[in-house]
């Protein structure tokens, strides 16, 4: 089996929000990968510890459930992890803060029969088959914001870079995007956060294990080569992966970053971002006639 991860904070001054890790169980019959993209907070949100202390937790308790729960599916292995990070801070820290720690997680699990796979707002997870075909499993209720809200990114970008007018618009486009994250109303997305709930909501589903070749889970600052500067498909991200290594993938969106630095030619959020990503190609299935 092939395992291979990177990460790298968007900026040298800053701490890594993104996590990732792998678990292979003891027992050999499979294992468990685990993504997560800690969401920044513009001001205080009300914890003690702050967002890569939370990505940490909720990834090392969300792998240890995966890897060690068969029982569980990995939607109540999200669950548990959020109220057992919770917990962890809850006499200490304002969890009904709308900006507590969050992140977007993307999980996988496999054993000799199936795939399991779970992602929850903006983070990528490519599933390869064994024909070569990639798949790539998302959560795309991010992409799909009322017109009301996207317009209001438009009317932002159109006013001249650097004035105090798109600085304003740009306020209020923010706002109302986080008016809508974990928004009990229909129109919203959702990040895990202090609420268990929300495990119910991610996109969950399983693929018989024979079909399946190789995974990759991306951060949304890594899976910018595709989403934001258009530098390739996903299969061909995937095969630079799988011929450079992932640290390729990182250093390719570092220079695309740096070569429009003030977003003029292609438009986000952050002119760096924290970029994670975690390869996995797994072992062919043993059928009976190999064992013969």
């Amino acid at each position: 089996m092939r395992i291979e991860m990177a990460s790298e904070p968007g900026d040298a001054g800053r701490p890594n929000e993104d996590h990732t890790s792998v678990a292979l169980p003891a027992s050999g019959d499979g294992g468990a990968l685990v993504v997560l993209d800690g969401v920044t907070p513009p001001d205080d949100d009300g914890c003690a510890h702050g967002v890569p202390w939370f990505t940490s937790r909720l990834g090392g308790a969300l792998l240890e459930l995966a890897a060690s729960r068969r029982d569980l599916t990995l939607a109540s292995c999200l669950s548990e992890a959020i109220t057992r990070t919770s917990e962890a801070h809850r006499s200490t820290c304002d969890l009904s803060h709308p900006r507590t720690p969050q992140a977007t997680v993307v999980a996988a699990r496999w054993d000799e029969d199936v795939v399991e796979h779970l992602v929850l707002s903006d983070s990528v997870l490519l599933l390869e088959g064994v024909d070569g075909t990639v798949t790539p499993l998302l959560d795309t209720r991010l992409d799909r914001l009322p017109e009301s809200v996207r317009s209001l990114a438009a009317e932002a970008r159109a006013l001249p870079r650097g004035s105090a007018e798109r600085a304003a618009a740009g306020a209020v486009y923010a706002r109302a995007v986080e008016a809508l994250r974990n928004s009990p109303c229909g129109d919203g997305f959702h990040t895990a956060a202090a609420d268990p709930d929300v495990a119910r909501l991610a996109v969950t589903g399983t693929t018989p294990r024979a079909d399946v070749g190789a995974l990759l889970g991306l951060t949304d600052g890594a899976s910018r080569w595709v989403e934001t500067f258009r530098l390739g498909g996903w299969p061909e991200l995937l095969e630079l992966v799988r011929k450079e290594g992932p640290y390729a993938l990182v250093a390719r969106v570092r220079e695309a970053e740096s070569a429009d630095p003030d977003g003029t030619a292609f438009p986000r959020g952050k002119a760096h971002d924290d970029a994670t990503t975690v390869y996995v190609e797994l072992p062919r299935p043993q059928l009976a006639s190999d064992a013969r």
